[in-house]
């Protein structure tokens, strides 16, 4: 699921979850995350005292390690349980349906949490849904595209999933990075670098390696499953993923709407298209079988997940770099290898493996900040330089937060939807 932040760039959470790109001033997170750039963005000077730094950088250390977790268990976690749904024996439930209920349940989440918001006073939200969704019509119908293209993605993630093994579907999915970035050069006007190049080349290589394996009869295949139909949808999903990301930034750069409300009016409009979809694909059957049929404890575990881990995702993201998030994808892969491995019986040969690996350090790569190298350069010039600053007697030192620094002052190379699901 793709998450969107509140800036405009889009974060991966899962297709159709916007991500808490900047939260409420005020507030303690925000509080927390507040640096020494923005301080000084805001004419504010240096936050004062000097000492509380000490608490402000193992705390937000401490939030990324938790995201990393999130993101990863989130990541391999989806994909398993579609996939373990989508092969048990006996009735298989209708996807479009469980499409729908996660577009339900995210909706009615929303809600519940701007409820809250406005401390249970209903006269007050339905003033602010007014405002926001009606009056305000223009902006909700910007997000009828990226619903549309999200519904389109979740329904297609069924499909690839059913009809490849977790672990091939992980390392194929990939192939979003590519797709997010050449939207980013034709929509936003943004150019690549030499190792962007050649880390998208490499990522290429890494899936049509694994492909190859595939293609080759890499192991056991149950007869039901159609590998040119899962890889089709992979490639169609990936399409949608990146220019819904794509779309979303260039339409809602500068928005002022807040995570849950963007979320809430994501909901709406992917359950009507749900519905549509649903009465297009499936409805003769769903309206002879019912909307629940072959629904098992499975089931709803994986319509859970898509609802509530997007949301979960699309809150964390915003503790989470670029290099944690590639870092993150990088050991979802390997979680959901494993996985496969003891759940399903996946047999990895040096193909995969070899496949993997390349897709893996690509995405690495990608995921470095554009300023790295130059900053690494300036470090060792300014170590091995004659002119040392002295700090004045009497002054405290200044903040060391050069880690911190680094991942907000440099632009990353990859947009942030695309390392998350």
């Amino acid at each position: 699921m793709a998450a969107v932040g509140a800036g405009g760039s889009t974060a991966a959470p899962g297709p159709g979850a916007v991500s808490a790109g900047a939260l409420e001033p005020g507030t303690a997170s925000a509080e927390l995350l507040l640096t020494w750039e923005e301080a000084e963005a805001r004419g504010q000077g240096l936050p004062q005292p000097l000492p509380d730094t000490s608490v402000r950088i193992p705390a937000h250390r401490r939030l990324k390690y938790i995201s990393l977790a999130v993101l990863v268990v989130q990541n391999a976690s989806l994909i398993l349980s579609i996939r373990y749904a989508r092969t048990l024996p006996g009735d298989r439930f209708f996807a479009t349906t469980a499409v729908v209920m996660a577009e339900v349940l995210k909706g009615l989440t929303c809600l519940l949490l701007l409820f809250a918001q406005k401390r249970g006073n209903v006269k007050h939200l339905v003033l602010f849904l007014h405002e926001a969704v009606l009056v305000q019509y223009v902006d909700t119908l910007k997000l009828a595209v990226p619903s549309l293209i999200y519904t389109l993605q979740n329904n297609l993630q069924y499909v690839a999933i059913s009809n490849l093994p977790a672990a091939t579907f992980q390392v194929t999915y990939q192939l979003k990075i590519l797709t997010t970035a050449l939207f980013s050069v034709l929509m936003l006007n943004r150019s690549l670098s030499r190792l962007q190049w050649a880390s998208l080349l490499l990522l290429f290589t890494g899936v049509a390696i694994v492909q190859a394996q595939q293609a080759g009869g890499g192991g056991p295949r149950p007869l039901d499953q159609n590998p040119g139909a899962g890889l089709a949808a992979v490639v169609a999903s990936c399409l949608s993923s990146g220019f819904a990301g794509v779309y979303f930034e260039k339409i809602l750069k500068g928005s002022s709407g807040s995570v849950w409300l963007r979320n809430l009016q994501l909901g709406l409009f992917g359950t009507a298209l749900g519905l549509v979809g649903l009465w297009w694909a499936e409805g003769t059957a769903v309206a002879t079988r019912g909307f629940f049929f072959g629904y098992t404890p499975a089931v709803w575990g994986v319509v859970l997940n898509q609802a509530f881990g997007g949301l979960l995702v699309a809150v964390v993201v915003k503790y989470a770099d670029n290099i944690l998030k590639g870092f993150a994808t990088s050991l979802s892969i390997v979680l959901s290898t494993v996985a496969s491995i003891r759940l399903f019986g996946f047999h990895v040969d040096p193909l995969f493996a070899l496949g993997a690996g390349l897709v893996i350090g690509a995405v690495y790569l990608y995921s470095l900040p554009r300023g790295a190298a130059k900053a690494i350069a300036s470090a060792s010039a300014s170590a091995s330089g004659p002119c040392v600053h002295q700090q004045p007697p009497g002054q405290p030192p200044p903040p060391q937060l050069s880690s911190h620094r680094g991942d907000l002052i440099t632009e990353p190379f990859l947009p942030k939807s695309v390392l998350v699901k």
